[in-house]
């Protein structure tokens, strides 16, 4: 019984891992594909130098840096595209659009969503199971 027991934690625990790896992988490629939709360029970690130059920005984040006196959004992916993504103030400023735009049409398309499942009124179909 414990034997058992055991195995089902470990199973839960990896499907759990597996789970929200998988979530991480869609909000990177999300974000990614917001990032290149607003004009940001896309720079792959394909030396050691830049894989080593990636791997110590935080992951996943927009910051600024600043080179040769301008301003420039980074946001580091070293774990997914292996990549960075680079943009300036105007491209910055089109993808906080974007992203506002997406949140609300996310939003539109779940209230959608729960009004049509009200809608169906499932207990009139009788149980399912």
């Amino acid at each position: 019984m414990n034997q058992r027991l055991g195995s089902f934690a470990i199973i839960t625990m990896i499907g759990a891992f597996t789970g929200c790896a998988a979530i991480q992988a869609s909000e990177a490629k999300s974000t990614e594909d917001v990032l290149a939709a607003a004009g940001f360029r896309q720079f792959p970690a394909d030396t050691p130098e830049r894989q080593q130059a990636l791997d110590a920005m935080k992951p996943r984040t927009i910051t600024t840096v600043t080179k040769n006196g301008k301003r420039y959004w980074v946001y580091p992916d070293p774990e997914y595209c292996q990549c960075l993504y680079a943009g300036s103030e105007s491209e910055y400023q089109e993808f906080k659009r974007l992203s506002l735009e997406k949140e609300i049409a996310d939003q539109n398309l779940q209230a959608a969503e729960e009004a049509q499942d009200a809608a169906m009124r499932w207990q009139t179909w009788g149980p399912w199971w």
